[in-house]
């Protein structure tokens, strides 16, 4: 008896229809309940920036990576995936060009307020190149120490103001519902790190990174709608603490 519940069992499971795959937009190649097609612009936005954006092989695998929203929204974005740049990644005449990451004692870098007052923002006729380094802050280390000997020579490291590794880093999702902890302060996004970058270096950088800004609070509002809200967990209390609260119910 046992024998035929398990083979009717078996001829259920493989006679039952495979698992609906969720439709896609064949436009933002989003699933459609979370379709973004209303707020991206109807033609990529032209910038005289170049955007290079290296992604890890692993972010393509992350649900809210938002690297594919930029090369929807603008123009003059190319996503490679690499674990490091590579020269043959650089056009041919290699454009003066800046890279978005942290400084360390090593490697300083000029945050975009002090790029203001840099030369490299009076370029008329050749183009800026902007890398970007897409990955878990811990891969994209590795990346940017592997791509240093390619970008040493012709290009500036630029960070965004308010990087600080000593505080703990938010969320760009304003909302109780935490989509993806940054690391540290000042860490953002992808899609952000772009928007803010080109707000600085474009002719119409405030139109720009409007758009953008406002393509990602869209995300993050589609997507907060399929959440939950979970509330925190309680934080395990120090040993001294502990001892400290024992003393006082003591006392009392």
């Amino acid at each position: 008896m046992e024998e035929e519940q398990a083979c009717t069992k078996s001829t259920t499971a493989a006679n039952s229809p495979p698992p609906q795959r969720r439709q896609l937009c064949i436009h933002c190649d989003r699933p459609l309940p979370v379709c973004l097609c209303h707020v991206l612009p109807s033609t990529p936005l032209p910038t005289r920036t170049k955007i290079l954006i290296i992604r890890h092989p692993h972010e393509s695998r992350h649900k809210l990576n938002t690297t594919p929203l930029v090369s929807k929204a603008l123009l003059n974005a190319t996503t490679i995936s690499s674990r490091r740049l590579l020269r043959h990644h650089l056009p041919d005449q290699s454009p003066p060009a800046i890279y978005l990451f942290p400084p360390t004692p090593s490697s300083p870098a000029v945050t975009l307020s002090q790029l203001k007052s840099t030369n490299l923002l009076n370029y008329q006729t050749t183009p800026l190149l902007l890398i970007v380094f897409d990955a878990t802050w811990k891969h994209a280390k590795e990346m940017v120490r592997a791509s240093e000997g390619v970008l040493k020579g012709f290009s500036v490291r630029v960070c965004l103001d308010g990087v600080d590794e000593s505080v703990e880093g938010g969320s760009i999702y304003d909302s109780e519902l935490v989509l993806r902890k940054e690391p540290f302060g000042g860490c953002v996004s992808t899609l952000e790190a772009v928007a803010r970058c080109l707000g600085i270096i474009e002719p119409n950088g405030d139109e720009v990174q409007g758009v953008l800004i406002g393509v990602l609070r869209e995300m993050v509002r589609l997507q907060a709608g399929f959440l939950k809200p979970v509330n925190p967990r309680v934080k395990m209390l120090k040993k001294s603490n502990h001892k400290e609260e024992e003393e006082t119910n003591e006392i009392g």
